[in-house]
């Protein structure tokens, strides 16, 4: 039996990915309406995003961007260190298995390798999300 996202009344998601493909694949594994997705393509702008409302769940590709999604994910626990952002759980959204250090090194609270599907990513989140509200 396949696990929903149904948490809390309301959980809201940040997806930081500037690919189409990985924004999809995250907006269709999120079938529940009481789940909110915003999208961010470029994390410079995360801070300013994140800081304006309450986000239960970051999940930050690999390669985004620019920066990349090891320093995305430093950038984000930083902020929550100087408390300009809410806490919350970060996925990290890697290419290859040979990444999962690099998940670990930068702090992420998961991670998933792509391809993923649906059912691995709301496991994966429901888990985090269910953590979080503990």
């Amino acid at each position: 039996m396949g696990q929903s996202l149904r948490l809390r009344a309301m959980a809201a998601i940040l997806l930081i990915a500037d690919e189409e493909w990985v924004r999809n694949d995250v907006s269709a594994s999120i079938v529940d309406p009481s789940i909110t997705l915003d999208v961010l393509g470029d994390p410079a702008d995360i801070v300013a995003t994140a800081s304006g409302r309450r986000f239960d769940l970051f999940a930050v590709d690999m390669q985004i961007a620019s920066t990349g999604g090891m320093a995305t994910v430093r950038l984000l626990k930083d902020a929550m260190f100087r408390e300009e952002i809410e806490r919350a759980p970060i996925v990290l959204l890697l290419d290859r298995s040979a990444d999962v250090f690099l998940a670990k090194r930068a702090g992420a609270d998961a991670y998933l390798i792509k391809p993923f599907s649906s059912q691995q990513l709301r496991e994966v989140m429901t888990h985090l999300l269910g953590e979080a509200s503990n």
